[in-house]
């Protein structure tokens, strides 16, 4: 509230990081539909691209010729993702605060930090719970060396475009080394071999390696996966009206706005830790 001579102005806008989560061009994000809405609770599939093409040597072309090679067979395995669940709430004195603005302030602040909640949880759900770690028993690598070896992780069993997930912490080093270029078609961050990137707020805020163990002072985790696919459902004002908003033992006005999104992902998550400060 204004005191004394102060003038009562909007509040500051802001603006989510551009290659977060939710704009960056490698994810796909899709608002579920009422037709769609029990996707919410989590999905499944059977895995596509995580099982080897091989190669096949006719047997007639075989120096010296012999009998034909048995042919291996892949039994693709069932992927799932869970919801995760996001809010903002706002809380102020009901006599200086409308329940109106209260909402208001409310779905501003869900806009402006959904992709770091989402990030968030993402990040805990589901990249440190099944990561591999690469990381030497020696210690953690230089930057280059870590994205190198998650893409090549990537490579070995995946072999489609992927997506690098970096702490926002570690983006100024990854430029430094002209490890990204922006695409100019579609603004994206991308390696060299043509992987998509991520730049975190929320994953800076964890930094955490497989098993949630925090980074050690002067490191960062990086993690790689195959392609994001997210289900954004509608956001809900809880109240949905005025009067239950209200507190009546502090005449307090409490409004919140929830979200819930399911970010999908395949095939195997990697992660390495590498030195961001020398």
């Amino acid at each position: 509230m204004p005191q004394g001579l102060r003038s009562y102005v909007e509040a500051i806008p802001g603006t989510p990081l551009p290659h977060g989560i939710l704009g960056a061009s490698c994810t796909t994000v899709t608002d579920v539909s009422e037709e769609q809405i029990h996707e919410l609770n989590g999905v499944e599939w059977m895995a596509l691209g995580c099982c080897p093409v091989k190669v096949w040597t006719d047997p007639c072309e075989a120096d010296p010729p012999g009998p034909p090679p048995d042919k291996e067979f892949c039994r693709p395995e069932t992927e799932h993702a869970a919801p995760i669940h996001i809010y903002a709430g706002a809380e102020c004195s009901a006599p200086g605060w409308s329940y109106d603005e209260a909402r208001a302030h409310a779905e501003a602040s869900l806009a402006l930090g959904e992709q770091q909640a989402v990030e968030t949880g993402f990040w805990r759900t589901k990249l440190t719970a099944n990561a591999v770690d690469l990381t030497p028993a020696a210690g953690p690598l230089s930057i280059a060396q870590g994205v190198a070896v998650l893409e090549g992780c990537l490579a070995e069993s995946y072999g489609g475009v992927g997506t690098l997930h970096v702490p926002a912490g570690a983006a100024a080093i990854l430029g430094c080394c002209n490890l990204l270029r922006e695409d100019p078609a579609s603004g994206a961050l991308r390696t060299l071999a043509g992987n998509c990137a991520i730049i975190g707020a929320g994953y800076s805020a964890e930094n955490t390696g497989p098993g949630g163990i925090p980074a050690a002072p002067g490191t960062a985790w990086l993690y790689i996966t195959g392609p994001l696919v997210i289900r954004r459902g509608a956001a809900s004002v809880i109240p949905d009206r005025p009067g239950p908003s209200v507190n009546t033992r502090n005449n307090d006005r409490r409004v919140f706005v929830e979200r819930t999104y399911v970010v999908a992902t395949t095939c195997t998550v990697c992660a390495v830790n590498v030195v961001v400060c020398p």
